[in-house]
């Protein structure tokens, strides 16, 4: 018998149709992967087998067994069972999945008693284990520490030693390495990888990125607009794609081992080129010595140490590098967000004091960074007001040339933004920081929640405003082969300073320094081959 079955999968909301008439197998110790788009489905089916849409107003149809358990037949009694002790699942953002007023260990201690009826002393002892076992280090005091004591890494660590605890048959995760660093991705993935050989559970994988699929998978199956487009094993789905779907899916995945120009020859959605900026472009702003420092006397903590850039008119300069290298510090110092302890920013040759509107950021989450009871119009109309613009009409007609600048209707002006999808919010981000007619955008990981293809055309958009505009674009990302398609020159941060800089073919290609090695190193490989190459290279130099 398959570790889960699913036949006719339908579920729908109101009138919307998310999911629609799936059908797939899972047995027991192989991997699946559920890729596609935001917006596919691939969430909605990962809830609906654990019976995550009883009681919320979904309508769900089909059938579904898991772990030889019938969910849409279960009691409420039998599905909590299956929950946790059969089949477990690890969320996307670990922050909104743990209490942070608890412990961790505590919390882990309360879902294995909840389904063993442990004492409280074994069901502790079983929290440090699985904590130990993910590779938490020291355990047993880190069980005693609360989620925002932990790294966003050693969260989603804590968050699957949460779901191993009752030792289940399937664990689901759900895009577990969003907005992760590559290097800490790649950790979590092999933990997943060791643990599914060593416990023998199944596992469903829900992705939007391919490269994370290759690493982790015996199958795929590709999702669009709630139906399966095309399933096999991931090598055949992956290096010979039959659809159409599956192949631009595969084309729009931005690769980091192809050079720049190639890419932009080959892959003219992620960034319609041009040459690449001279040392003799005029400098819009140089960085000197710029160092930041947090906290005071023995709990100071320096974010940046004596960085100095230089950025010229029309190039885009790529900042990559581990979370907590200081790369957002940096871009916030650039843009006049935060002071630098020391060391100055110099914009068109003179000290620049406080925040200019000819420098503007587009920030990660454009969700936290838009007003919500404001409309998107408004919004984007306050660097236009700040600057003492008073005619309401000429606002409003700028505003519309903005949105349609941006790819967005010129009549969403008095639409807020839950009413957009993340593509969407985005470009209302870049629409908001055109608005004050800048020179220079610092972007802060701006496309790493996004699916590849909506990512694709937020890239397109900076680059053809780059090009059209003359804008000079600082890229900070974590994401090195979105960060190689789209710069010029590449500054590699680690620990608050820069360790390597160069062009970016060059960077690349060429790297200089340990720490680009070894960031490139851990970048997901589309070909499972190489993957489990590389898989094998890592533990070699774990145990050494």
């Amino acid at each position: 018998m398959s570790l889960v079955e699913v036949t006719g999968l339908t579920v729908e909301f109101g009138s919307l149709r998310a999911v629609d008439g799936l059908s797939f197998r899972l047995e027991r110790g192989a991997a699946l992967a559920l890729v596609g788009e935001s917006g596919s489905g691939k969430s909605t089916v990962a809830s609906a087998l654990l019976g995550l849409h009883r009681g919320t107003g979904a309508r769900v149809g089909g059938a579904i067994e898991v772990a030889g358990v019938d969910v849409q037949e279960a009691s409420d009694e039998e599905l909590r069972r299956l929950r946790g002790a059969k089949a477990a699942m690890v969320f996307q953002d670990p922050l909104s999945s743990l209490d942070p007023y608890y412990a961790i260990g505590d919390q882990i201690a309360e879902v294995y008693r909840a389904h063993t009826r442990a004492p409280r002393r074994a069901a502790r002892a079983r929290a440090v284990e699985v904590l130990d076992r993910v590779g938490i280090p020291d355990a047993v005091r880190r069980s005693r520490s609360r989620p925002h004591e932990f790294s966003g890494g050693m969260r989603q660590r804590a968050l699957i030693a949460m779901a191993l605890a009752c030792g289940p048959d399937l664990l689901i995760a759900d895009e577990p390495t969003t907005a992760l660093d590559v290097t800490v991705q790649a950790q979590i993935l092999d933990l997943l990888h060791t643990l599914r050989e060593e416990t023998g559970m199944g596992l469903l994988l829900v992705t939007h990125d391919v490269g994370v699929a290759a690493e982790s998978v015996d199958e795929v199956l590709v999702m669009r607009h709630g139906r399966a487009v095309e399933q096999g094993p991931v090598g055949t789905v992956l290096g010979s794609p039959a659809q159409p779907y599956t192949r631009e899916l595969l084309g729009a995945v931005p690769r980091v081992d192809a050079p720049r120009a190639v890419a932009q020859a080959s892959a003219e959605e992620l960034v319609t080129g041009e040459e690449s900026v001279t040392g003799e472009a005029e400098v819009v702003l140089e960085a000197a010595g710029l160092r930041r420092e947090f906290g005071r006397r023995k709990r100071a903590f320096t974010a940046v140490d004596d960085v100095s850039l230089t950025i010229h008119r029309g190039e885009t300069l790529g900042i990559v590098g581990e979370s907590g290298s200081g790369k957002t510090t940096l871009g916030r110092m650039l843009v006049g967000l935060l002071e630098p302890t020391a060391g100055e920013v110099r914009y068109d040759g003179h000290a620049r004091v406080g925040v200019r509107p000819a420098v503007q950021m587009v920030f990660q989450d454009p969700v936290s960074s838009l007003n919500p009871r404001r409309s998107v119009g408004e919004s984007i109309a306050d660097p236009l007001r700040a600057r003492g613009e008073k005619d309401e009409e000429r606002i409003r007609g700028r505003v519309r040339e903005l949105l349609e600048r941006v790819g967005l209707d010129a009549a969403h002006y008095d639409r807020y933004p839950h009413e957009f999808s993340g593509g969407q919010r985005q470009r209302v981000g870049i629409a908001r920081a055109l608005a004050a007619d800048p020179r220079l955008i610092v972007c802060d990981e701006p496309v790493s929640a996004l699916d590849v293809t909506t990512q694709a055309q937020v890239v397109a958009l900076l680059g053809e405003l780059r090009r059209e505009l003359g804008l000079a674009l600082v890229f900070v990302a974590h994401d090195l082969a979105v960060v190689r398609q789209v710069s010029d020159r590449v500054a590699v941060m680690r620990s608050g300073r820069i360790v390597e800089e160069g062009p970016a073919d060059e960077v690349y290609d060429n790297p200089q320094d340990p720490y680009t090695k070894q960031l490139l190193a851990a970048v997901p490989a589309l070909d499972p081959r190489i993957a489990a190459q590389r898989r094998a290279a890592r533990r070699e130099l774990a145990v050494v």
